[in-house]
C-alpha cells in the first residue's frame, strides 16, 4: 500500500513539472532576428598621372587647379581630386653596351645624358643608372647637378645590353622614392642581348602599371640606317666601323691606324652569315624602335627619334622641359580598380576647360587583378 501511495505520487508530481514547463515555454517571448544591414565599402582607390601644362606659346603654365582640367577614363569623366606642383624626381637611364652597336657610343651617350641634366630645373631630384653586362645604379638621388655631371662621366660601357634587367631596376628604384612626380629617361637603342623578347615586352607592360613617365632619346633610326649597308651584298656606302671608338682606341698602334683607315669605293660582301646577322639586327632596331615609342605615348613621355648624334644632344633639353611642365593630377575611379578579375586595360586622357591652358596628358593604365 505504502509502495502504490509513493509511486502515486511522484507521478504527480512529474506531470505537474510537465505543466508548468510548457505553460512557460508558451509565455516565452523570442525575440525577432534582426536583419543585417549591407554594409556600404567606399572604395577610396586614386590613380595619379602627370600633366603636362603649357600656354600658347608653349611656355609652362603656373597655377592650374583641379577646376580647369576634365578627366575622361575609358570615356567616362571623372572629376579630378587634387592637382599638385612638385619638384621631379628623374631617374636617367644610359645605356652603355652593345656588340653590335655602331653609332651608340658612351661618349655620345654622357653627351646626351648631361644635356638632360644641365637643362632640368633647380631643385629636380636626379639619379643616374648605367647598364650594359648588367644594370647598374651609379648616383643616388640628388638635387646637385655637379655631383650629377662627375657620376655620368665615371660611367663605363660594355659589350651587351641587358635593357629588361635595367627596366626592372629602374621601375623598383623610382617607386621606392615616396615622392609622386616621377620620370624615367632612356638614352637607348631599346634592344636586349641578355633577356628574351618575351621578357623585354612583359618588362615594358609593368611600367603601363605605375605612374612612372617613360621619356625616350632613342638611338634606333641612326643605327638602323648605318647597318642598312651590310644587310646588302653589294653597297656603294663605305662600312661603318668594325668596332666602337672605346675598343679602337685600346688597340695597339699599327692596328688602330688600320681600323681608324677611311674606307674607299663600294664595298662587297660575301659572308652571308655576316648579311644574315645585319638584317636580324636592322629588324630587332625597328621592333625595338616601335616598343618604346609606344611606352612613351602611354606613359604620357616624350619620344625623340634624331637622325643625328648632334640633333640628339640638341633636342634633349626638350624632355626636361616636358619634366619640369609636369603636375600631378589624382582621381577616384568610378570603376574600383579590384572589380574585374584579370587584366584591365584603361585608357585615361585630360583636357583643359581653361582659356589659354593646353594640356598635353593621355596614358594607358593595365591593371592586372589575376593573382
Amino acid at each position: 500500500m505504502r509502495s502504490a501511495f509513493l509511486y502515486w505520487f511522484i507521478s504527480l508530481l512529474v506531470v505537474m513539472f510537465s505543466f508548468v514547463a510548457s505553460f512557460s515555454q508558451s509565455r516565452r517571448v523570442v525575440p525577432t532576428p534582426t536583419p543585417k544591414e549591407d554594409v556600404e565599402r567606399v572604395n577610396t582607390e586614386e590613380i595619379k598621372l602627370n600633366v603636362l601644362a603649357f600656354d600658347e606659346k608653349g611656355s609652362f603654365f603656373p597655377g592650374v587647379t583641379a577646376n580647369d582640367l576634365v578627366i575622361t577614363e575609358n570615356n567616362i569623366l571623372h572629376p579630378p581630386s587634387s592637382v599638385r606642383r612638385i619638384p621631379a624626381n628623374v631617374l636617367i637611364a644610359m645605356d652603355t653596351g652593345g656588340e653590335l652597336r655602331s653609332v651608340k657610343s658612351l661618349e655620345q651617350t654622357r653627351r646626351a645624358a648631361l644635356a638632360i641634366v644641365a637643362s632640368l630645373k633647380d631643385g629636380d631630384s636626379m639619379a643616374l643608372l648605367q647598364y650594359a653586362d648588367k644594370p647598374l645604379i651609379v648616383q643616388e638621388w640628388t638635387t646637385d647637378k655637379q655631383q650629377m655631371i662627375n657620376s655620368v662621366n665615371k660611367t663605363k660601357f660594355g659589350r651587351r645590353d641587358d635593357f629588361a634587367g635595367a627596366l626592372n631596376m629602374a621601375r623598383d628604384f623610382l617607386l621606392r622614392n615616396p615622392s609622386d612626380n616621377r620620370h624615367l629617361v632612356l638614352i637607348t637603342d631599346g634592344t636586349d642581348s641578355v633577356s628574351g623578347s618575351s621578357a623585354k615586352f612583359d618588362t615594358l607592360q609593368t611600367l603601363l602599371t605605375t605612374d612612372i613617365s617613360v621619356h625616350v632619346l632613342s638611338y634606333t633610326a641612326m643605327e638602323a640606317e648605318n647597318v642598312n649597308p651590310r644587310t646588302k651584298t653589294v653597297s656603294n656606302t663605305p662600312p661603318p666601323k668594325a668596332l666602337p671608338d672605346e675598343v679602337t682606341a685600346q688597340l695597339p698602334n699599327g692596328t688602330r691606324d688600320i681600323a681608324t683607315a677611311p674606307k674607299i669605293g663600294p664595298t662587297i660582301n660575301v659572308d652571308r652569315k655576316l648579311i644574315r646577322t645585319m638584317k636580324a639586327r636592322k629588324a630587332d632596331l625597328l621592333r625595338s624602335q616601335d616598343q618604346l615609342e609606344k611606352i612613351a605615348d602611354g606613359t604620357n613621355g616624350e619620344f625623340i627619334l634624331p637622325d643625328t648624334t648632334d640633333e640628339m644632344v640638341d633636342k634633349a633639353p626638350l624632355i626636361s622641359r616636358m619634366i619640369d611642365s609636369a603636375y600631378v593630377v589624382t582621381y577616384v575611379p568610378k570603376i574600383p580598380v579590384n572589380e574585374r578579375r584579370g587584366v584591365v586595360e584603361r585608357n585615361i586622357e585630360v583636357t583643359s576647360k581653361r582659356n589659354g591652358l593646353i594640356v598635353q596628358a593621355r596614358r594607358t593604365l593595365v591593371i592586372d587583378n589575376g593573382k
